[in-house]
C-alpha cells in the first residue's frame, strides 16, 4: 500500500518536488487532508486557510525552484509574525492583528522556497496559560507548551515541520510529550526579529519535525548554515555523558528507567558512554541554574509584557498577571546575579561535558500529564536553556518505551554552545540506533 505523502520524510518530499516527481500542490493536499481529519479533535491551528495554501502551492509549482525547501509547507507558531496572516500571540489583546512583514525566520524559509501553511496555537503570549490544543496521542492529555500547536501539528502529520519558540522548555517539552523531534539551536543562531518578546535574554526560535534529518534540513535554512543538514549524513557512534540532573527526584520512574536503558543500549552499539556524578562533574553552581533561569525569565517577562499588564490587564489570564506581578517584585540585583550565574556556568560547561560529544538527559519529567489546565513542568529544560546550549529532543520508539498511559517518552541531547553540527550528528546516530530495537 502506498504511503500517503504527508507521512513521508520532509527530506524525501523536498527531493521529489525538486525532481518534479511530485507537485507542491499534491503535497499540500495531503497535509490538508490530515488537517480535515484531525483538527476538530486536536485543535492545533490558530489560523489555516486551505484555499490560500493550495493557491500558494500552485504558484510555487509554476515557478523555478528557489531553494532547499521549495514547495514545502511550514507550520508557524502564532507568536511569530507572518505577513498578511493573523498573528494574535494567543491573546485576546491582539485579536485581529495582521502583521505587514514576516519575522526573519519566516522570511528565511520563504527565501528557500517554502511557505506558511498556517499559524499554530501558542499558550497565552508564549507563557504558561494553555490554548485549546490537545495531545494527538490522547486528547485528555496536554501537548505541552507553549509551542503546543506546532508540536501537535507535526505529530498528527498535519505539517512536515513547524517553527516554535523556547524561553524555558517550550520546544523540547512539547516535542517530548507529542513524540516528535524538537531542536533548539545555540541561542542566537536563528534571528528573533518579528517574534513577540517574552524574555530578551532567553527567547529562542526552534523547530519541530518527525526526524532528526528533517529538523536539520529546516534548521540549516533558518540558521543559514548548510552544514547542519550535512551533519546528519552517515553519523558515527558518539561519546555521551548520561545524567539524571540534580532534579532527578522529579523524574518519573518510567523515564528514568528508559534513560538509563538508552545509555546502555547506546554503549552496546558502539557509543562511549559514561555516567557522571553531577556534583563531581560540574561546579555546585550548576544546581542553581534552574531557579536562576526562572528568575531571569520572570523578571524579563514582567518588563516585556508591561504594556499589556498596564493597559489591558483585564484581557490577561490571572496566571499571567500573577507572574508579571511576581516579576516586578524581583530586585535588579537578584536579576543580575542570576544572569551572572548563567554566564559563569556556560563558561564552565566543559567541566560537565568533558571530552564527550553531548550530554544525554531527560527531555521532560515523563509522559504528558493528564489534563489540559497545565502545559507541564520545564524543570529538565531550564538549566540547559539558560546556558544557551543547543538541545534536541529524541523521541523513543513505541516498541522501546512508553509511559504508563501509553504516551511517548523522550530523551534529549545537549551540546556545547556553538557545536550544533556535532549535536545533530549525535542525535541522528541515536535515532538510527534506537530504530534498530
Amino acid at each position: 500500500m502506498r504511503t500517503p505523502l504527508n507521512r513521508l520524510p520532509a527530506t524525501q518530499l523536498a527531493r521529489q518536488i525538486a525532481a518534479r516527481d511530485l507537485s507542491a500542490e499534491a503535497v499540500t493536499h495531503s497535509f490538508l487532508d490530515a488537517v480535515h481529519d484531525a483538527e476538530a479533535q486536536i485543535q492545533a491551528w490558530a489560523f489555516i486557510d486551505p484555499q490560500l495554501a493550495l493557491a500558494t502551492a500552485r504558484e510555487l509549482d509554476r515557478g523555478r525552484p528557489r531553494g532547499l525547501l521549495h514547495g514545502l509547507p511550514v507550520a508557524v507558531k502564532d507568536n511569530i509574525d507572518t505577513e498578511g496572516l493573523p498573528s494574535e500571540y494567543g491573546s485576546a489583546i491582539f485579536r485581529g492583528h495582521v502583521p505587514r512583514a514576516d519575522a526573519a525566520c519566516v522570511a528565511a524559509f520563504k527565501a528557500a522556497g517554502a511557505y506558511t501553511l498556517g499559524k499554530t496555537v501558542t499558550a497565552e503570549l508564549a507563557n504558561f496559560t494553555p490554548g485549546a490544543t490537545r495531545n494527538p496521542y490522547n486528547p485528555a492529555h496536554t501537548p505541552g507548551g507553549s509551542s503546543s500547536g506546532s508540536a501537535a501539528a507535526v505529530a498528527a502529520h498535519m505539517a512536515p515541520f513547524a517553527i516554535g519558540t523556547q524561553t524555558a522548555g517550550s520546544v523540547i517539552r512539547p516535542a517530548a510529550y507529542c513524540g516528535v523531534v524538537g531542536y533548539v539551536p545555540t541561542r542566537g543562531r536563528i534571528p528573533r526579529s518579528g517574534v513577540k518578546a517574552v524574555s530578551d535574554s532567553l527567547d529562542a526560535v526552534g523547530v519541530f519535525a518527525r526526524s532528526v534529518g528533517d529538523a536539520a534540513l529546516l534548521a540549516s535554512v533558518l540558521c543559514l548554515e548548510p552544514r547542519l543538514a550535512r551533519a546528519v549524513e552517515d553519523p558515527v557512534a558518539p561519546s555521551l555523558a548520561v545524567t539524571l540532573t540534580p532534579w532527578a527526584e522529579q523524574l518519573a520512574p518510567t523515564l528514568q528507567s528508559a534513560l538509563e536503558r538508552t545509555g546502555r543500549f547506546a554503549a552496546q552499539h558502539g557509543a562511549r558512554v559514561r555516567r557522571p556524578v553531577w556534583h563531581e562533574a560540574a561546579p555546585p553552581a550548576f544546581e542553581r541554574l534552574a531557579e536562576a533561569q526562572r528568575l531571569v525569565q520572570t523578571f524579563e517577562t514582567a518588563r516585556a509584557l508591561g504594556p499589556e499588564f498596564d493597559y489591558r490587564r483585564a484581557d490577561l489570564s490571572g496566571r499571567l498577571a500573577t507572574l508579571i506581578e511576581e516579576g516586578r517584585g524581583i530586585s535588579a540585583g537578584d536579576y543580575v546575579a542570576a544572569l551572572q550565574l548563567g554566564r559563569e556556568c556556560a563558561l564552565a560547561i566543559d567541566k560537565l561535558i568533558g571530552d564527550d560529544d553531548a550530554v544525554l538527559a531527560p527531555a521532560a519529567p515523563g509522559e504528558a500529564p493528564l489534563g489540559l489546565a497545565s502545559t507541564g513542568d520545564p524543570i529538565f529544560n531550564r538549566a540547559w536553556h539558560l546556558l544557551g546550549a543547543p538541545q534536541i529532543c529524541v523521541p523513543l520508539p513505541a516498541a522501546y518505551a512508553r509511559g504508563p498511559a501509553g504516551l511517548p517518552l523522550a530523551v534529549q541531547l545537549v551540546g556545547r554552545p556553538g557545536e550544533d553540527a556535532r549535536l545533530l550528528a549525535c542525535a541522528a546516530w541515536l535515532e538510527a540506533t534506537l530504530a534498530e530495537f
